[in-house]
């Protein structure tokens, strides 16, 4: 018989080799400089990956470079926006050459005829459905909110800003109409929001308002590329939140005609939109007859408890009127409040409402008052954001001006047995009805009474002998240092056991765990310290 042989295959030709592709070969294939290259990873989103064995990637050298899927190379190749990439280039020369030569009008011919690229096509490839939009809601409303805050440069594309504020400022509008916003966090980098919208928990940052330098080591080209994709991204999913709604897009404020008026100039309108501080209007043919759900007992009620939450926060401020004085952040209390179902106003704001008004209930301050009104309530701001975690109205003794306020804690983070939890963080999870008896500290008096019970009992027996009798032989008293040096020994000796590529998990696991029980220790040392302070002062 004719023996056949099966030609193998040679090194490098199959297998991790073939799968990457640096980065230099993937601009020499693709045509592109490094910053269209970028800008298209961005846009499509593709990006670097990290193989595991790196040198049968590179030909048995280590040497360092950024890899990419190469089929994901191939997927990029064939993608109509690199030829406006190309265009654009073509009119940057032409745009240099007429300038050289002084031919203003060709100048502005090739100014109107600019070449631009649409990213429609893009954003629906990306994500085929809403929900898959509505999950990568995230990133897209952080960074809005921190372009809105930026100044106007020649480095940021002409618009760009103001879009973001639109559209931020029209997602804001749909969940206070919907009363989706259920929890938030003033932390030192901004004001932290979470809304559930579909069953989808969506959280962002709110940057403070205050005047912000232009960066200088920050590559602002980058996050612009990023900022023009999330726009029209965000212009999607705000068409599509409204339509579901029954509102109007673009927004329009609600009057008697349940429409904006048409006679006051667009500057004024907008003003009064992007306030937060009016309702929008509804179109006619949205339903108007309210879902009623059903309540029914499911195993654990978290349906029942989920409905009650959301009435809670919908209801919260339901009849009562703010005033907001000059120096409180108007856009994040009014964007609570209206949440919860309340009214509000300032001085020369949309809704004309005057400090000396008769309906005014609370009015948030920030500094001292000199002159007060007995028929309404001074708080400070923080009052209001308590409120909303807390699912209720707070006293309002503890939030009046001039008053040591309360801590503010985050609702983001999950307490968990061993971690140190304040006092008043447990009573405002018991009222919220969690479960707080695996968060209770440890009391070092009952530990005492246990050590002690031992002893006790054996002075009883001590002095009930009396006479002559036959005692037991007592043994010597054990040295606890040994059984501790015995403990350390056998657990050197597991460690031993642990094989090598679960070693570094665990000693950086035995890290962590050192670390947050020095972290609670401290915390606990700082607590006792304030305590002491205040029974001093008081005394």
């Amino acid at each position: 018989m004719a023996k056949t042989f099966v030609r193998g295959r040679k090194k490098g030709e199959a297998g991790a080799a073939v799968n990457y592709i640096t980065r230099r070969q993937a601009l020499k294939k693709l045509q592109l400089t490094l910053k269209d290259f970028r800008r298209l990873c961005i846009l499509k989103g593709i990006y670097p990956h990290d193989p595991l064995h790196k040198k049968k990637i590179n030909k048995g050298s280590t040497e360092n470079h950024i890899y990419y899927y190469r089929k994901d190379i191939n997927f990029l190749a064939h993608e109509p926006i690199i030829n406006k990439f190309r265009d654009y280039k073509v009119f940057l020369r032409k745009l240099t050459r007429a300038k050289a030569k002084q031919e203003y009008d060709k100048l502005a011919k090739l100014h109107d005829n600019k070449p631009e690229y649409k990213l429609d096509a893009i954003v629906k490839e990306r994500y085929p459905t809403f929900s898959s939009a509505l999950r990568d809601l995230d990133d897209a409303l952080c960074l809005c909110a921190a372009f809105s805050i930026l100044p106007h440069s020649t480095k940021v594309k002409e618009g760009l800003i103001d879009s973001c504020k639109k559209l931020l400022g029209e997602f804001m509008h749909y969940v206070i109409e919907s009363h989706s916003l259920k929890n938030t966090f003033i932390s030192i980098k901004g004001i932290y929001y979470q809304a559930e919208i579909q069953g989808e928990k969506i959280t962002w940052l709110v940057p403070h308002e205050r005047g912000v330098p232009p960066a200088s080591r920050i590559d602002i080209s980058v996050l612009v590329t990023f900022a023009e994709f999330y726009v029209v991204m965000m212009g999607f999913v705000n068409f599509r939140l409204y339509q579901l709604l029954g509102l109007y897009y673009p927004p329009q404020i609600q009057t008697g005609q349940n429409m904006a008026q048409s006679e006051e100039g667009d500057d004024e309108v907008l003003e009064k939109i992007y306030s937060l501080a009016k309702p929008l209007a509804k179109r006619a043919d949205a339903e108007k007859e309210e879902e009623q759900l059903e309540l029914f007992d499911d195993d654990d009620g978290r349906m029942a408890a989920k409905m009650k939450e959301n009435e809670a926060i919908k209801g919260l401020f339901k009849g009562l009127v703010f005033y907001l004085n000059r120096e409180t952040p108007k856009e994040a209390l009014t964007f609570i409040i209206r949440n919860c179902g309340g009214s509000v106003g300032w001085e020369s704001g949309p809704t004309n409402m005057e400090e000396s008004s008769r309906s005014v209930t609370h009015q948030i301050v920030d500094r001292p008052v000199k002159d007060l009104i007995l028929t309404r309530k001074y708080v400070q701001p923080q009052w209001i954001f308590d409120c909303l975690n807390a699912r209720r109205k707070l006293p309002t003794e503890k939030y009046m001006p001039g008053a040591t306020l309360p801590p503010h804690f985050s609702p983001f983070t999950k307490e968990s047995s061993g971690d140190y939890v304040p006092v008043e963080r447990l009573e405002e999870l018991r009222n919220l009805g969690a479960d707080v008896s695996g968060l209770m500290p440890e009391d070092d008096s009952s530990k005492d009474k246990k050590k002690q019970k031992p002893k006790e009992k054996e002075k009883t027996l001590e002095g009930t002998a009396k006479g002559m009798r036959v005692a037991l032989g007592k043994m010597h008293v054990k040295n606890a240092q040994i059984d501790v040096n015995e403990e350390g020994a056998q657990l050197k000796l597991r460690e031993m056991m642990i094989p090598k590529k679960h070693r570094r998990v665990y000693h950086s696991v035995k890290k962590s765990f050192s670390r947050n029980r020095n972290t609670v220790k401290k915390l606990q040392e700082k607590r006792n310290a304030i305590d002491g302070q205040k029974a001093a002062g008081e005394e």
